[in-house]
């Protein structure tokens, strides 16, 4: 008689894995954060089953990546942190998220449930912490809450207005274990119980379409602005097919350029004070009418204008209280209203008095602009180096580079002088002006497109934010060229008055100033990328071929004259 084999043990799972291969079943494939206590196997268990992580110095970056990650995929970009002051720090990029309308979710560590309330290792009450930032927030208490705690945040991270979203993982959780069988039977049952009815779409009032493409029909002056909501939505082709129908005119926010070229013959990006002056209907598409876009208020916006405003959430539209508004996906709508206009269409001629006038103005200023940036100042200006990064990146073709732009003056200039002619390719410091955004916007564009350049067009007080991620891009070899406009410090060097140099500490740098010339390309050669000092056109012409047909990670210094630009860039009359 053969004897009895003996039973097998089942094999464990304990709740860092669990975790993991919940996000692995949500297909995300992606992590980006900073490890530690108690997160450290969770990333690792996540890497194994084919979740890239992502390692950064600072869960500030990290969470910056995260957001800009979900905005590039619509994906819900994933920021792991470790308990309390990882969570506090990760806030930036969660609120960066809400702030923007960007899909993410803010993973914390925290610390075991028993200990609550009596000074525990990192103890934070994290739920509460996040409130302000976060659609839904979910606390696994139990490992079998896991599945369905974390399909709950990804699913709502995406839902109707995309935002942040956090999951509290104790580490007493994350060290209980079950059986594997039970760890797929609990995976199975969350996935079958997600609520589908998240995903929907806003339906589309048929009514509202008539009107909004009768009020384009009888404007004499329209106008369509769209933003980064139109960019996340895909409504590039819609939006190419409205514009080029109709004749209208176009207006993108910083990150809607690149939907249509900066150079399509009906863009008034140059002649935007006239375009939003004179406009009697503006068609706003996936764009707030906030700061960016002066409440579409006068003296700014005509005091007639009509505003139709397209936007996912309801709530925005009240709060705005445009004279029509559309609840809709950016893509959607603008695809109904083109079926509209096919079956009765119009077009504002090249000779039209409104076209006319926006191309002339646009031509008069592109013109301008011109003059200035074909001179070639040196110590440079801000305009002769924009010039021929400019250039180098038109050069460079299709794919065009993902460009990532923040600073005062050099986001400000930049947004005129550099051209986006592909959706999606322009990153900057968005709804709240964030500073610090660069590096880790760098990162997730380099994970987003593998193989796709990207160019960091910096300021030196923006790039001190996260300038040591600069080792996080060499050690995963990024394809990212960071460009540095060093003009010593916040807004240029010191520019007290006289009579505010006084006082027991008058000897100290002032407030806005840095080390003059810091060698900030010496930094990323310590950890074995390359680095480019440059003070004039043939330096930065070399510096730039060079890095862009390399595709590694390089750092150009880009050596500017301390009073080129001005105190706070365009805002000067907020500070």
């Amino acid at each position: 008689m053969a004897e009895e084999e003996p039973t097998k043990n089942p094999k464990k799972i304990d709740g860092n894995t669990m975790v993991a291969m919940c996000l692995a079943r949500a297909r995300i494939n992606a992590m980006f954060g900073v490890v530690g206590i108690p997160v450290t196997s969770l990333a690792s268990k996540a890497v194994a089953l084919g979740v890239r992580f992502i390692a950064f110095h600072n869960e500030q970056s990290a969470g910056y990546a995260a957001s800009a990650y979900g905005y590039l995929t619509r994906t819900p970009g994933i920021l792991l942190t470790v308990s309390g002051p990882g969570c506090v720090h990760g806030l930036a990029g969660l609120s960066n998220a809400a702030i923007n309308g960007w899909p993410m979710v803010m993973i914390s560590g925290s610390c075991e449930q028993s200990c609550v309330g009596r000074g525990d290792f990192q103890e934070l009450d994290q739920v509460a912490s996040v409130k302000p930032f976060s659609k839904f927030s979910a606390k696994a208490t139990d490992i079998t809450k896991i599945p369905e705690s974390v399909f709950s945040v990804i699913d709502l991270a995406l839902s109707g207005r995309p935002g942040g979203t956090y999951l509290d993982l104790p580490s007493d959780v994350l060290h209980q274990v079950v059986d594997e069988s039970e760890a797929e039977g609990l995976i199975t049952k969350a996935l079958e119980s997600r609520n589908s009815n998240l995903a929907d779409k806003p339906k589309i009032s048929a009514s509202e379409i008539q009107k909004a493409v009768d009020l384009l029909k009888g404007a004499e002056r329209p106008l369509i602005v769209f933003g980064k909501g139109a960019a996340y939505a895909k409504a590039e082709n819609e939006l190419t097919k409205m514009i080029e129908t109709t004749g209208i005119p176009f207006l993108p926010t910083p990150m809607g350029k690149g939907l249509l070229s900066d150079t399509h013959h009906l863009a008034a990006t140059a002649s935007r004070s006239l375009a939003i002056g004179k406009c009697d209907v503006a068609l706003v598409v996936g764009a707030r009418l906030n700061w960016l876009l002066h409440f579409g208020e006068p003296p700014k916006w005509s005091k007639d204008v009509k505003f139709i405003l397209v936007d996912i959430c309801k709530e925005e539209i009240e709060l705005r209280k445009p004279f029509l508004g559309i609840t809709g996906d950016a893509k959607d709508v603008l695809g109904t209203m083109n079926k509209v206009i096919k079956d009765d269409p119009f077009c504002f001629g090249k000779t039209h008095p409104w076209i006319e006038a926006i191309r002339n103005k646009s031509k008069e200023n592109v013109k301008k602009m011109e003059l200035q940036l074909a001179k070639d100042v040196v110590p440079f200006n801000f305009m002769t180096p924009m010039r021929i990064i400019r250039d180098t990146i038109l050069q460079a073709g299709s794919p065009a580079p993902i460009l990532v732009s923040e600073g005062a003056n050099t986001m400000d200039i930049g947004r005129a002088v550099l051209v986006q002619n592909e959706p999606r390719t322009r990153l900057d410091a968005g709804t709240w002006g964030t500073m610090g955004v660069g590096l880790g916007y760098c990162i997730a564009a380099a994970v987003a497109s593998p193989g796709r350049l990207v160019v960091a067009v910096e300021g030196d007080s923006g790039f001190g934010f996260s300038a040591m991620e600069v080792e996080t891009l060499v050690r995963y070899q990024l394809p990212v060229v960071v460009i540095v406009f060093n003009n010593g410090g916040v807004y240029g060097g010191d520019r007290r008055n006289p009579d505010e140099i006084s006082g027991p500490y008058k000897d100290d740098p002032a407030p806005t100033s840095f080390v003059p010339e810091a060698a900030y390309h010496i930094l990323i050669k310590a950890f074995g990328g390359k680095g480019y000092l440059c003070a004039t056109p043939t330096e930065l012409k070399s510096a730039l071929d060079e890095s862009f047909s390399d595709k590694k990670p390089a750092v150009i210094n880009v050596v500017i004259d301390p009073y080129a630009g001005a105190e706070s860039g365009r805002l000067q009359h907020k500070n």
